[in-house]
């Protein structure tokens, strides 16, 4: 509890808006990247599902970024089904677009979103962020708009949020004296308020699984990501990997604990180790796609927006949502 009451002193109370008319004050723009939306588009598709299915989809704010940006989330399950104490509903999390250039992982996420409103699977509250730092992904699309190739990460304080986390941030490998940059993290744990309203979200809720959507690379990681030892879920969270990946078809990504993707690599307080650290969610980071550079278009090589967004997306958002999915599916039905 106490752990619940910092987060909220620190993020504050998380602000009261109507979706709809916060959705209607946002203008949509042409842009030179068509096959993507902008942040104002991808609310818009999604205000009428939540017009049209009240009872089904609740948005609701997660906290403000630190340019008062709202983050929104959206909680989605079965109309009438209530938890009971003999059967109580389990909790899934769907986050994206942590780092402002990957935004791949905001078009699977409210694709996701929209196949699973229409028809909830029973036993399982699902909760979707679609982007979760607005205020980078606003820089994006000024660059895209000015036509300017930026490489973007961080927020809008350009603090990288995917190592804001407290769990796992000391450097142990040997490795750390020989490419320390590898290393870093951000200047102190939960320093961003985006990083704040996660944790916020995730104190109150106590997830069971946890997924935050990233590009590129082509893998379904889990814990631990700072430290070669194994987890002891690490059993389990590979289980659902292989659920994941058995449904995603021919291009399935292979699950695989993330301190061990490479012998020199570790994540220091990356926000996997700290859902599952502090709160037990068994949490997934989800490599989307695998860049969207090709050898046949050697004029992206600089791209830094196509680095991680293919310039078709749709096989990629398909391949996600079929992970997503089954997973939502296997959360409900069978996690224990």
């Amino acid at each position: 509890m106490w752990l619940l009451l910092v987060s909220l002193i620190l993020v504050g109370p998380a602000r009261a808006l109507d979706y709809a008319s916060w959705v209607d004050g946002t203008p949509i723009v042409a842009h030179p990247e068509p096959a993507y939306q902008y942040a104002a588009e991808l609310h818009h598709a999604i205000a009428p599902l939540v017009a049209e299915r009240p009872g089904a989809v609740r948005p609701f704010v997660v906290g403000m970024t630190g340019q008062d940006r709202p983050i929104w989330g959206f909680r989605i399950s079965a109309p009438g089904d209530t938890p009971t104490q003999d059967a109580p509903r389990k909790k899934l999390l769907v986050f994206a677009n942590i780092h402002a250039l990957e935004w791949v992982p905001s078009e699977i996420a409210v694709a996701f979103l929209t196949e699973i409103a229409r028809d909830p699977p029973k036993g399982v509250e699902i909760t979707v962020i679609p982007s979760l730092n607005p205020d980078g992904r606003a820089k994006v699309e000024a660059d895209l708009l000015a036509g300017e190739n930026t490489y973007r990460r961080g927020n809008g304080a350009n603090v990288d949020l995917n190592r804001d986390f407290p769990v796992n941030r000391e450097a142990k490998a040997v490795w750390r004296h020989l490419i320390p940059g590898r290393y870093a993290t951000s200047p102190a744990p939960l320093s961003q308020p985006e990083s704040r309203a996660l944790d916020s979200l995730a104190a109150a809720e106590r997830y069971d699984v946890a997924v935050s959507l990233h590009a590129f690379g082509g893998f379904l990681y889990y814990p631990w990501a700072g430290l070669w030892e194994r987890p002891k879920d690490w059993a389990e969270m590979h289980r659902l990997g292989l659920v994941m990946q058995a449904a995603m078809g021919a291009h399935a990504y292979k699950p695989r604990q993330l301190a061990r993707w490479g012998f020199f690599f570790r994540g220091h307080g990356m926000e996997i180790d700290h859902l599952y650290g502090t709160y037990g969610t068994k949490s997934f980071l989800i490599e989307t796609t695998r860049s969207g550079l090709s050898p046949f278009r050697p004029k992206d090589w600089n791209n830094h927006f196509r680095w991680y967004n293919p310039k078709e997306p749709e096989r990629h958002v398909r391949e996600g949502l079929r992970a997503l999915r089954a997973l939502a599916h296997e959360v409900g039905g069978q996690l224990g």
